[in-house]
């Protein structure tokens, strides 16, 4: 178990408990979310160590894992992958300015992405701690993936491209991981970060049954002052913020099971929707957001 005695991300010690949020998954306990009143990142306190935290990751309905398509919002998640894939596909051809380069996605599940970037003649490489969606990637897409820890073994300045799509919030060795991803951009290299936003909209409505928090699987809970200060302590700036436009339907889904016991569709997309009118004004008010990095 990890307890936190200053903030993970500034150091601060001016941290205090703020909510508490239930592990609806696998385990239904219950975990502390503690916030840092300095750069306002939010953590989960007493988190199982990364030796401990593999059991709350088996369930069929850990759908970057396990692939599954059973019920309505599993299906439905599927459906949008295949948009979303090929925005994120144009997004980093637009953003490197490189159409066929190297890259790394961390975190790649069952290889859905790395597929795409495949496709487009890019030369990829993916890292995967979980052996059922490593397994996964080689039989839906011939990706074989490697541990994480390999992370650590690769030469410096070796891709146009790093990508972590909704799994910086899982990662137990945050500085570690920043300084390392910062040493493997090329020079003009482009870092991409997808996080949950928990100053969003649809977080305000349902608070601690936001799904966004998914305790204890999300160790921090991002606001973006606090990305913004963890890579500006790296040495890495912010270029821009882009609204992941789909997030906030399915999230809200997901809130109206978690908070109510039952599906709430209409209610949900009415959210989610709501979300997305305010963050085309507000950006930084989306359910998600893709952080654009560069040294």
């Amino acid at each position: 178990m990890i307890h936190y005695e200053c903030c993970p991300v500034c150091k601060s010690k001016s941290i205090e408990k703020d909510i508490d949020s239930t592990d609806y998954t696998v385990s239904k306990e219950i975990f502390p979310i503690w916030k840092c009143n300095s750069c306002t990142v939010k953590f989960t306190q007493d988190v199982p160590s990364q030796e401990a935290i593999g059991r709350y990751y088996k369930s069929d309905n850990y759908v970057s894992h396990s692939d599954t398509k059973k019920g309505f919002i599993h299906s439905l998640y599927h459906t949008v992958r295949s948009i979303t894939l090929k925005s994120k596909k144009n997004l980093i051809i637009s953003e490197t300015r490189v159409k066929k380069g190297n890259i790394l996605d961390i975190g790649c599940g069952t290889g859905a992405f790395l597929s795409k970037m495949k496709s487009a003649d890019w030369s990829i490489l993916g890292l995967e701690p979980d052996e059922m969606a490593a397994e996964k990637a080689s039989i839906l897409y011939k990706i074989q993936p490697q541990n994480p820890i390999e992370l650590f073994s690769k030469a410096p300045e070796s891709f146009d491209a790093i990508t972590m799509w909704h799994v910086l919030e899982h990662v137990h060795q945050l500085e570690e991981y920043v300084v390392q991803l910062k040493k493997l951009l090329k020079k003009d290299g482009v870092l991409f970060i997808a996080v949950p936003n928990y100053t969003s909209f649809d977080s305000k409505l349902y608070k601690n049954h936001w799904a966004g928090y998914d305790v204890p699987r999300h160790l921090y809970h991002f606001s973006p002052k606090s990305m913004e200060v963890l890579m500006n302590n790296h040495g890495l700036n912010i270029k821009k913020i882009k609204p992941m436009w789909f997030d906030p339907f399915y999230v809200s889904m997901l809130g109206e099971l978690q908070q109510y016991g039952k599906n709430n569709i209409l209610k949900a997309f009415l959210i989610g929707f709501l979300t997305d009118i305010i963050s085309l004004f507000r950006n930084k008010k989306c359910t998600s957001l893709i952080y654009v990095i560069t040294k």
